[in-house]
């Protein structure tokens, strides 16, 4: 009887697993000069590849693109018929072939080579043609494919994208390439969208910031909060914050049965109270709220005065959070 389905997934993991480990070995002196090579690259670095390579190559060049490392995929079969033109003088070459020995990749040797670009390979043989015409060689080989004829491309295929990615992750840490960096390649994504989205952009200003001067009463204060539906009202002397009122303090006011016909919203404000500038980025808005358990902000600009108000709502409708 052969073995069950859950077997063989977990003997495929398994095998994968191990050739990934295998790599560790391999990180030496030759791969801290690919990424030094790589580092100084001031074109683009090129990625080629045929077949389920090509597929791995494709992938590295875009993790390698969005991580501060300009870069792209190129179709040996293509660059034969006229992409070639797209490698330039200040490019650097990265070659995918598990047999190192794919004619399509081969037939490109020579022009690369008399364009003097660095060559770096990965192949999972040191002696094949495209290992001994490179620069620089980095072994990717596997002891088995998972495949049960070890014929299909899979350990083959993960090993080299695992060295993609050490090859990435170690250039983020050598172009000290920040979470800053990350979102202006990512303006899509969630954390591009924290990061490059202003506060400016998306907070309550003019009429509608829920703000009254210090000698204004409670229970006219509160009616202002309602109407502006931020959670909190500003308190304002000659324009510049000196208090907030939030639910929470409402709350505590109801508990302590206090007179809201007949105090000033001053006698149960908060005063020194969090703040924020237009110019800040809404990533920070967010953090800021989450440290300190609050729910709203005031806007100031660098002279405290009020300009606008932001609060966790308004992150959800900007699709922020």
């Amino acid at each position: 009887m052969g073995k069950s389905i859950i077997e063989i997934a977990k003997t495929v993991i398994q095998t994968e697993a191990d050739s990934v480990l295998i790599l560790k070995d391999r990180i030496d002196q030759n791969f801290e000069k690919v990424c030094h090579t790589l580092k100084s690259c001031v074109g683009k670095v090129v990625l080629i590849g045929m077949g389920k390579s090509g597929h791995i190559a494709k992938k590295i060049s875009s993790t390698l693109a969005s991580t501060g490392t300009p870069a792209f995929y190129l179709h040996p079969g293509e660059a034969g018929h006229g992409d070639f033109g797209m490698i330039s003088h200040e490019d650097v070459v990265i070659m995918i072939s598990y047999s190192g020995e794919s004619d399509e990749i081969i037939s490109l040797l020579p022009g690369i080579k008399k364009m003097n670009v660095p060559i770096i390979s990965m192949t999972g043989n040191t002696q094949s043609s495209i290992a001994l015409s490179s620069d620089f060689h980095l072994d990717v080989s596997v002891d088995k494919e998972a495949c049960p004829n070890n014929l299909a491309p899979t350990s083959s295929t993960t090993a080299a994208l695992v060295m993609g990615d050490a090859i990435a992750v170690s250039l983020i840490a050598a172009n000290n390439f920040t979470s800053e960096d990350f979102a202006m390649s990512h303006p899509s994504g969630s954390l591009g969208r924290r990061l490059l989205t202003l506060v400016s952009s998306i907070m309550n200003s003019g009429g509608d910031i829920p703000v009254v001067s210090k000698e204004t009463l409670l229970i006219d204060s509160l009616l202002i909060m309602s109407e502006k539906a931020l959670g909190m009202v500003l308190i304002a002397e000659n324009e510049k914050l000196i208090g907030i009122f939030t639910d929470g303090d409402l709350r505590r006011a109801i508990e302590s049965n206090i007179d809201f016909q007949k105090l000033a919203i001053q006698e149960v404000m908060t005063i020194d109270c969090k703040s924020i500038q237009p110019q800040e980025s809404a990533l920070k808005a967010i953090q800021l709220m989450k440290k300190y358990s609050i729910n709203s902000f005031p806007v100031v600009d660098s002279n405290n005065n009020i300009v606008g108000a932001i609060n966790m709502n308004t992150l959800i409708q900007a699709k922020l959070i």
